[in-house]
């Protein structure tokens, strides 16, 4: 597998490597793994992936789990369809980190691309690791002892406001009630620390007052998507991407209405942070 660095902070794209391959060698998905760690999102072009490789592949990184308000593949446990259509556009568009609303965020994510826009749609990711660097001492003993906490609803307001998505998401709401995060998380393998809040997810620092919670999320979620932090890629159809949570954020860009987007990701349980 050959690499190339994509940005500054974080990302490479890899070459010479066939994901279906990897999701049944050892040899190749811990090569993938070791460079995770070491750029944060990884690129892959030109992957031919059923969705039952892409599930297997995933499977390497640990256990999986579905999403509370997406669909699967069928004949899959874990596939989840992203799906943007002119009749229903995608409308979560803000910086995040996927499902901190759990008390066990996903580690790992790993999206394949089904359908792309002839333009527009690209992602763009953050190093949560490099945002926590670029703090001031000051600012970094501040947050480093404080926890944060992070809500389903927040997250899904539009969602919620629809004609029927209260009761359509009844189910997911009760089973996700709103946790708590440190606002630094501390990387397992590579022990590096990370800015743990996000846009969408996140509404409150325990312990503050209302203004200095909203003004310390406001400084954090800015810093985190500092342009020098920040990759951006352009899609096509059977490209992958595979980001670490842990250290990352990342942000889909909503330009491409009213045309057609199909995505199919897999999430990688976490650990209770």
């Amino acid at each position: 597998m050959r690499l190339e660095r994509a940005a500054g902070a974080l990302g490479a794209f890899a070459s010479d490597i066939s994901l279906a391959e990897a999701a049944r060698s050892a040899t190749l998905f811990e090569a993938i793994s070791s460079a995770l760690d070491e750029h944060g999102v990884l690129f892959f072009r030109a992957q031919s992936l059923e969705p039952g490789s892409l599930e297997q592949l995933a499977g390497r990184f640990g256990s999986l789990e579905a999403h509370p308000a997406y669909p699967t593949v069928p004949g899959t446990r874990y596939v989840q369809v992203l799906e943007s259509t002119a009749q229903a556009p995608s409308k979560i568009e803000a910086w995040h980190t996927d499902m901190t609303f759990r008390p066990d965020p996903p580690r790992i994510t790993l999206l394949h691309a089904q359908v792309t826009p002839d333009i527009g749609g690209d992602t763009l990711w953050a190093s949560t690791a490099a945002a926590y660097e670029g703090l001031s001492r000051p600012i970094k003993l501040l947050v480093d002892e404080l926890r944060a906490v992070h809500d389903f609803r927040h997250g899904f307001a539009e969602s919620l406001a629809e004609p029927g998505g209260a009761k359509r998401l009844a189910d997911a709401i009760a089973q996700n009630p709103p946790v708590e995060h440190p606002v630094v998380l501390v990387h397992p393998s590579t022990g590096c620390r990370a800015i743990y809040v996000n846009s969408l997810f996140t509404t409150a620092i325990c312990g503050l007052t209302s203004l200095e919670s909203e003004s310390l999320l406001e400084l954090l979620c800015r810093h985190v998507v500092t342009e020098e932090y920040t990759v951006r890629l352009r899609w096509a159809p059977d490209t992958v991407a595979i980001w670490d949570n842990r250290s990352t954020q990342h942000k889909p860009v909503n330009d491409f209405f009213p045309r057609h987007r199909k995505m199919h990701r897999v999430t990688v349980a976490g650990d209770v942070v």
